[in-house]
């Protein structure tokens, strides 16, 4: 302590024996510990400290209480003294005046903090010493004080200074004395916040068992309605902490509740908070319950309220996402991924059920697809069950449901039907996405040559080979009635939750309305056409069978036009229908045809192609409540901007790849028309949200819906304003990685078009210009990089801006070793050759100094072959070692020393340029600029230092 000195002369002593009674808040020159320097008292430093920590002037107690992190370091030495000093503290924490207790503890948690470091030597004095003086401190009289210990125990739990047992045992008591019914008011509302605060600093344990139940009460309390507000604020919080049961059973009463409160503030509380309370429920409470009371806060009086919950309710939206329906999930750093797939797609066969995953990424099946009409891709159990389709489709019907009885008895291996689905591939010239994205329609040429013999009042025909005319194959082949099919959609409706089940409802659905439609027709009146009488004819089968017909098939009849494609495979999927029906267990709906029900199959199956058509237009879906869809599409209303926000369309538009993540790519017609009236809103900010966004939707929508939908209001946003176009910049890598190579090949004519701006002063247009090249040479050719990207880029190697600079050289060299990975050397060359003349002997020095950083990049990164090098750029990098300008000598020096001679081809003893290379490094270190002596003495082991100031 001897050889403590002061801020201050002697003359200084007469001023109370280096006291500070006679001194002002403003001396902040005074050295805080300067107290415990010798005086004229003879006291000892501790007795001194005493002194001053009980002194009758405020003044001196303020400083010591300010001072006292200094004085422990200053005893931290000796155990017995910095006891004492703690003794000492605790006592002051008694201080009457409030001032002095608010220093105290404003120094608790660097005081904290010290004692966290000296813990091997103080294990146990901040717990006995530090932590009773915050937890009274919570109840002081003085406000002042009371919200510095309440701030002061925040930072010490946020950096977990104070241990778990200190929290149950000292601090939750506390808090529940001071939330009790009968507690003062100020003291409840403080004690809340701070509970709301600590519930996310606590193990889930803790929380259930001292604070959950506390919680509950309070976000009823009917007295003070700042206790309900702070409860509903931080609702979700202890939802997350607590986790999904105690949720439901506990706390959704209360969030109810809440979410009618009458006081608006609450409510806007509520739907602030709405999706992290969705995150812990369960999906049946989540559509069930938190659904409708979602609709009710967006349909709220107050306009606040409204607000509030039409920002969050894309969030909310979003907490309806399954990675196993979207194929689409998140990994650790955000990236959005697909979710893998298996192996081997070409198998027909599903993944084997006890492997559930390929990889510990995500499930092994298949993720649904959509095509650019927004129908889903088949997972790998469909594509097998179309692959049996397509064996099937020339057998007659009853050998299909023969064979389909023996495969669910013995199955066939999976080599054999992989080797049959092969044999019976084949590729339609018109292609049809009607009939793609379905199982493959069966051959019946056969069937309707049988059906032609048949006579229309039930007389059957002759058949050279019996067997294939049974009156049971004909009724397979005569559509159902509209009791029947009604019958199996009653049988459907509990399983709409499945895809399958609901493609199958829109089919029945129409043709139910053709068979009304139909019957109501033959309830007017029978039709005055009749069949004409055909002679007997031979007419030969297209499978080479010979059959003698009597009539013509009411079908058939002159002057009517036969069935289309699209209607024989409606009517062939109620066929199908039978036929599972037929094997189902007897629980399962069955379809059973009358003979004597007859109508018109043209007429019944244009009207289902064209009402299926009509359904699958409308923006019907399964994933979230449709109420909530309907509200988020209205978001673009223009009355709602005046009757709600006026920047709703903005947080529609932030929230929408959220939205269309949950519905996933095969809903993605639900969303089309909102995002292109989003696309051309008038307000630039909407559409910079969307530019922004637009490269995480194309990963969500896939290749065909990304060409289809997001190219065209993608290429919009190009030709926007600078606001809007550099959110496209941004990511324009991400984008464009996404397309086909021949829709990302037109993209290399509109490049150029990012070098133009509103306002050339807006040089970090450029420089991401650069940064963005950078990664999108990946994407092209060496010809179309040489063609098209490297004008650009040394277009930016000239930017007056030097930052924009220094990534276009990075850039240079990224397209020069391109040229070389792809063995263009040629091409190579010529660019060797331009950067020789356009930055070696550049005019300007920064040119040259540039060329000088390029060609020490080149090597660092092994961008070509050294002997290359050595032939092409070493001679021209040489030649700038008596440069003029020390800054360009300075980047030779560091490129030669740091980089060349650090190469292997270079140290070979039979090297041609190592002796060249000796003399002008040589050189170099007697230079008379001393930054340049430095670098080309300097051992490339150490640290290299950088050097992008001088560029």
């Amino acid at each position: 302590m001897a050889g403590l000195s002061l801020y201050f002369e002697d003359g200084h002593d007469d001023l109370d024996d280096f006291g500070f009674d006679d001194y002002g808040s403003e001396c902040d020159g005074i050295r805080i510990t300067a107290f415990l320097d010798a005086g004229q008292d003879n006291l000892t430093p501790l007795g001194r400290l005493e002194k001053y920590a009980f002194s009758e002037n405020v003044f001196n107690r303020q400083i010591v209480a300010r001072g006292l992190l200094d004085v422990l370091r200053e005893f931290s030495d000796n155990e017995n003294d910095f006891i004492s000093v703690m003794e000492t503290v605790a006592r002051m924490s008694e201080d009457g005046e409030p001032t002095v207790r608010a220093e105290l503890m404003e120094q608790v948690p660097n005081i904290a903090m010290f004692l966290h470091e000296s813990q091997p030597n103080f294990p146990a004095a901040f717990s006995r010493y530090l932590v009773p003086i915050v937890v009274r401190y919570l109840t002081d009289p003085n406000n002042q004080v009371r919200k510095t210990s309440q701030a002061a125990l925040l930072v010490l739990l946020e950096q977990g200074l104070i241990c778990k047992g200190d929290v149950e045992s000292k601090v939750c008591p506390v808090l529940l004395d001071l939330t009790e019914p009968s507690s003062d008011d100020d003291y409840k509302i403080e004690a809340v916040a701070i509970m709301c605060k600590l519930v996310t600093m606590l193990s889930r344990d803790t929380v259930e068992q001292l604070l959950l139940l506390r919680f509950c009460e309070l976000c009823s309390d009917a007295r003070l309605f700042q206790v309900r507000k702070v409860c509903a604020a931080n609702f979700g919080e202890f939802c997350s902490i607590v986790g999904q049961d105690a949720t439901e059973k506990l706390l959704m009463s209360k969030f109810f509740d809440l979410c009618s409160d009458s006081l608006w503030g609450i409510r806007k509380a509520c739907a602030e908070c709405f999706m992290i309370v969705s995150n812990s429920t369960s999906p049946g409470v989540r559509r069930s319950k938190l659904s409708p009371l979602f609709i009710s806060l967006i349909s709220d009086q107050s306009r606040w309220v409204r607000q509030a919950a039409f920002q969050s309710l894309g969030r909310f939206i979003s907490t309806f996402a399954n990675p196993s329906s979207t194929g689409l999930y998140f990994r650790e750093d955000g990236t959005l991924l697909e979710v893998p797939r298996c192996p081997s797609d070409s198998e027909p066969s599903p993944c084997p059920a006890s492997s559930t995953r390929c990889s510990t990424n995500g499930p092994t099946e298949r993720p649904p697809q959509a095509n650019q009409d927004g129908r889903s891709t088949p997972s790998l159990e469909s594509m097998s069950r179309g692959a049996s389709s397509a064996d099937s489709a020339h057998t007659p019907p009853r050998e299909r449901r023969e064979g389909l009885a023996c495969h669910h008895s013995n199955p066939a291996p999976p080599a054999a039907a992989h080797g049959r689905s092969k044999e019976t591939e084949h590729t339609d010239d018109n292609f049809n996405s009607f009939h793609y994205w379905r199982p493959p329609l069966p051959d019946i040429s056969e069937e309707l040559e049988i059906l032609k013999a048949e006579a229309p009042r039930g007389q059957p025909g002759r058949v050279t080979e019996g067997g294939a005319g049974s009156e049971e194959e004909m009724a397979c082949l005569e559509p159902a009635t509209s009791s029947q099919i009604q019958k199996v959609l009653d049988c459907l409706q509990p399983h709409m939750d499945d895809p399958d089940v609901q493609a199958q409802v829109q089919v029945l659905s129409a043709a139910l309305k053709a068979a009304q439609l139909e019957s109501q027709t033959e309830a007017e009146g029978p039709s005055d056409s009749q069949p004409p009488e055909v002679g007997d004819g031979v007419e030969s089968s297209p499978g080479g069978k010979t059959t003698e017909l009597s009539d013509e098939p009411p079908s058939q009849q002159a002057g009517e036009p036969a069935p289309t494609g699209e209607q024989e495979h409606t009517q062939v999927e109620v066929e199908e229908m039978e036929t599972e029906a037929r094997e189902s267990p007897p629980d399962s709906p069955v379809l059973v045809r009358d003979d004597s029900d007859q109508s018109s199959v043209a007429s019944e199956l244009t009207e289902a192609v064209e009402e299926e058509g009509k359904a699958e237009s409308a923006p019907n879906q399964n994933v979230i409540p449709q109420p909530l869809l309907d509200q988020y599409l209205s978001m673009t209303d223009p009355a709602r901007a005046q009757t709600v926000d006026t920047e709703i369309a903005k947080h529609c538009a932030f929230s929408l790849p959220g939205v269309a993540l949950t519905l996933g790519r095969q809903n993605w017609h639900c969303l089309k028309d909102t995002y292109e009236t989003l696309a051309t809103d008038v307000q630039w900010k909407v559409r910079r949200t969307l530019a922004f966004s637009i490269h995480e939707l194309a990963v969500i929508l896939g290749d065909q819906l990304t060409a289809a939908d997001l190219v065209p209001i993608f290429n919009g946003f190009l030709k926007d304003l600078d606001e809007v176009r550099i959110g496209v910049l941004k990511h324009l890598y991400d984008f464009l990685k996404l397309l086909h190579a021949e829709k990302r090949r037109e993209y290399l004519y509109q490049l150029q078009e990012f070098m133009v701006t509103d306002n050339s002063r807006n040089w970090r247009f450029r420089y991401e210009l650069a940064e963005q090249l950078i990664l999108i040479i990946e994407l092209y050719g060496h010809y179309d990089v040489f063609d098209y990207l490297r004008q650009i880029a040394l277009t930016l190697c000239s930017d007056k801006v030097s930052e924009v600079r220094w990534i276009s050289y990075k850039l240079v060299v990224e397209i020069l070793q391109k040229m070389y990975a792809c063995g263009a050397h040629d091409l190579g060359l010529n660019f060797i050759n331009e950067l020789v003349v356009r930055f070696c002997h550049c005019p300007k020095w920064v040119g040259r100094q540039a060329f000088a950083f390029i060609c020490q990049t080149i090597v660092e990164e092994d961008c070509m072959p050294m002997d290359q090098f050595a032939q092409h750029l070493l001679p021209s990098l040489l030649s700038l070692s008596s440069d003029p300008v020390a800054n360009v000598r300075v980047l030779v020096a560091k490129a030669l020393r740091q980089s060349v001679m650090e190469k292997a081809y270079f140290k070979e003893p039979g090297s041609a340029y190592s002796d060249e290379l000796e003399e002008t490094v040589t050189a170099l270190q007697a230079d008379k600029d001393r930054d340049v002596c430095f670098f080309a003495s300097l051992d490339p082991s150490r640290a290299l230092m950088d050097t992008a100031a001088l560029i």
